[in-house]
């Protein structure tokens, strides 16, 4: 491949793009394909999560080894998003998809029929690799589907499923759990996986192809640079040495600063890193990961919150935690449409001034607050983050040219996947600095310590997203 000292433009379609699919039936089969496959995608992780008492128990392992069960999907995921976003641009974003579900439901089937922990992590890493052709190119398939002047409502409705899926996905776990055991969890992907590959083959739109090689140095170099990042972030989390920590650290920062390098030399990267000279999607994408680290944050602490320092129920800490997503569920499409009139810079300001308000009131709670003291306050984070995410999603996509869509789809999952790792790792980190294990004080102390982060890291998201509103849209 030849090498160039500034990146080529990038290769213009012979023919006219068409600006989305026609309403009607088409377009409403197209959005119900990558419906399906985002809701199995996040349902993956948080059913898994719910069985993982379970399968530990039958498969004779410990709580702590279980949690690799979770790990090596979500390290699989990380690690491909980048690559599978590239090959989107180059092969089109219907056959990744497609081939990430027939994965995803052969990896199912694996996972349910798992006799033992080495055949169950291998199923599991499979499923994440699956799960990433899925995630990847989401932003670009909604771009292909939606015309231009709706693509703020595409992405609106695409929150709306996470949020409703996210909110949903243990009371759908345990409601499977009380009519059979944990594989049936793994089972239920099969058949939703085929409807969307059925689907998908007739309903998803035929992008154009972007002509150049597949980078395979670039992809090794991208997929080892976030597992040995991944793996530190996980070893300062839980108090592994800190040799190996570094050593994993400046391994990623090495391999990192390599990757970006040849990018810069490459006439067709796989990470555009001209995009980021575009001050809209450099502040876009920064804000984007603050606040999921900020997400990340809260959705870790709250439950130990909750159950441990108020001395909720568990039952009812299920509920209190629904407030959050639900209420994202609910704004999430009036956010995407406003996105098709109004600056994401301005939404993402009052949504975010929601967010930092919400975690803030959270963390100065009374000592014996009532559920509802509790559920307006998370609701109020819950709303702020869905009047932020999909006109910030729509800025970014529209950012950066049609045969790109794929890397920069990329890039908003990875960041969104890496803010959130790096949010569950501050709260382990924080819950061991004021030793959250001794309870009382130390306890309370270390959980109003997570809030008060989260809330630092939405209040940055504030400052750095309403630098946009003086640019162009």
């Amino acid at each position: 491949m030849p090498y160039s000292t500034s990146v080529a433009p990038p290769v213009k379609p012979t023919a006219a793009v068409p600006d989305g699919l026609p309403p009607g039936l088409p377009r409403v089969l197209a959005v119900a394909t990558i419906t399906i496959g985002l809701s199995m995608a996040v349902l993956s992780n948080s059913m898994t999560n719910l069985a993982l008492p379970y399968i530990a128990q039958d498969l004779e392992i410990s709580a702590e080894t279980s949690i690799w069960i979770v790990n090596a999907s979500q390290i699989a995921q990380m690690i491909c998003l980048l690559p599978l976003a590239a090959l989107g641009d180059i092969v089109g974003y219907r056959h990744v998809y497609r081939a990430g579900l027939l994965l995803f439901c052969v990896a199912s089937v694996g996972c349910a029929l798992a006799p033992s922990l080495a055949w169950l992590l291998a199923a599991r890493t499979l499923q994440g690799l699956g799960g990433a052709g899925l995630m990847a190119i989401q932003p670009a398939l909604v771009r292909a589907i939606y015309p231009r002047n709706m693509l703020g409502r595409g992405l609106g409705f695409n929150t709306t499923v996470v949020a409703t899926t996210l909110a949903a996905g243990p009371s759908l776990g345990a409601a499977l759990l009380t009519v059979s055991s944990w594989p049936i969890l793994f089972a239920v992907y099969i058949p939703l996986g085929l409807v969307s590959f059925v689907l998908g083959e007739r309903y998803l739109p035929r992008t154009t192809h972007v002509r150049r090689p597949f980078d395979i140095l670039s992809a090794i170099l991208s997929g080892t640079t976030f597992g040995l990042l991944i793996f530190g972030i996980d070893g300062i989390a839980h108090g592994h040495s800190w040799e190996v920590i570094l050593a994993e650290m400046g391994g990623a920062a090495s391999l990192g600063a390599l990757f970006i390098w040849r990018q810069t030399r490459l006439a067709h990267p796989m990470m555009p890193i001209d995009i980021f000279k575009r001050p809209i999607f450099s502040l876009s994408i920064t804000t984007s990961s603050c606040t999921f680290v900020a997400q990340g944050l809260a959705y870790v602490s709250l439950p130990f919150f909750f159950h441990t320092v108020l001395g909720r129920s568990a039952t009812d800490t299920g509920i209190l935690l629904t407030a959050w997503p639900l209420a994202l569920a609910v704004i999430a499409p009036f956010a995407g449409r406003l996105a098709d009139r109004y600056h994401a810079g301005v939404l993402g300001a009052i949504g975010l001034s929601s967010m930092t308000t919400g975690l803030v009131l959270t963390a100065l709670l009374p000592e014996q607050p009532s559920t509802a003291d509790i559920m307006w306050r998370l609701m109020l984070c819950g709303a702020g983050f869905g009047i932020f995410a999909s006109p910030n999603n729509r800025l970014m996509m529209n950012a950066v040219p049609r045969d790109r869509s794929g890397s920069a789809g990329g890039i908003i999952a990875t960041s969104r996947t890496l803010g959130q790792t790096m949010g569950a790792a501050l709260v382990a980190l924080t819950f061991g600095l004021f030793d959250f294990s001794g309870g009382g004080e130390e306890a309370n102390a270390a959980a109003h310590a997570a809030l008060w982060l989260g809330a630092g890291f939405a209040g940055t998201a504030l400052v750095i997203g309403s630098m946009r509103m003086r640019l162009q849209r």
